[in-house]
């Protein structure tokens, strides 16, 4: 079906995942790859120098917490671990998900939607950004 699938993640709210973890394994059935997607807050704007090393280690505990949770989440999945890869970048969920996009040439973005508002036109944040934006085919699932 599709080669190429990117799945962003919260890894700490893996419930709203949870529910994307089937659609996206149906869409990598034959020979998909699947990208698992953690994008962390960057700290750029956070000019506070005097603490610059307490958050270089906070960044990187988030960083290596982040992975743990997706590895653990290759459990959830049935493919092969090795068609499962794990991406933690720092910025936008939106930014990191084009960019990633545009690097992997995917085929199809899937993520998980919560806490809809008429602000957001019935989607979450997260993913009513990345629908917008994107350049790839966009499967929201709740």
């Amino acid at each position: 079906m599709y080669n190429t699938i990117i799945m962003p993640v919260d890894v700490f709210e893996m419930a709203l995942s949870d529910k994307a973890v089937r659609h996206a394994e149906f869409l990598a059935q034959q020979n998909g790859i699947i990208h698992l997607l953690h994008v962390l807050p960057g700290s750029a704007s956070l000019t506070m120098t005097r603490f610059a090393a307490d958050l270089r280690r906070f960044e990187e505990h988030l960083y290596s917490e982040a992975e743990a949770r997706l590895k653990t989440m290759v459990e959830h999945f049935t493919l092969d671990p090795s068609r499962i890869k794990i991406h933690v970048v720092m910025g936008s969920v939106r930014d990191a998900v084009n960019e990633l996009a545009e690097e992997l040439n995917a085929d199809v973005v899937v993520i998980g939607s919560r806490n809809p508002s008429i602000a957001t036109h019935l989607l979450g944040s997260n993913a009513s950004s990345v629908i917008r934006h994107a350049h790839v085919p966009v499967l929201v699932v709740r």
